[in-house]
């Protein structure tokens, strides 16, 4: 199986230097064949039994925290919401 890691590269929005993209094809064309090798699983019957279902608790309504309560843990607050750092470019 031919492994085209620029367009793996491209589809999952990573940036490979070119230097680099030799190495990825084989460590990737490596994990696939690895996976290639491991033994077929018996699964038998794995559709869920009555007994074997969780329970769902019903739903109550109850009051929460009022807001000045939780904000003043926060270490910085503005316009009545906690700041946190921007994780997105």
């Amino acid at each position: 199986m031919e492994i085209d890691i620029k367009k793996i590269a491209k589809l999952s929005r990573l940036a490979i230097e070119p230097e680099r993209e030799e190495k990825f094809q084989k460590d990737m064309q490596n994990i696939i064949e690895m996976v290639e090798r491991l033994p077929e699983m018996e699964t038998g019957d794995l559709s869920p039994k009555v007994e074997d279902t969780m329970a769902l608790r019903e739903d109550v309504v109850e009051p929460s925290l009022p807001r000045d309560e939780v904000l003043k843990n926060a270490p910085q607050v503005a316009a009545g919401c906690v700041v946190v750092p921007k994780t997105v470019g």
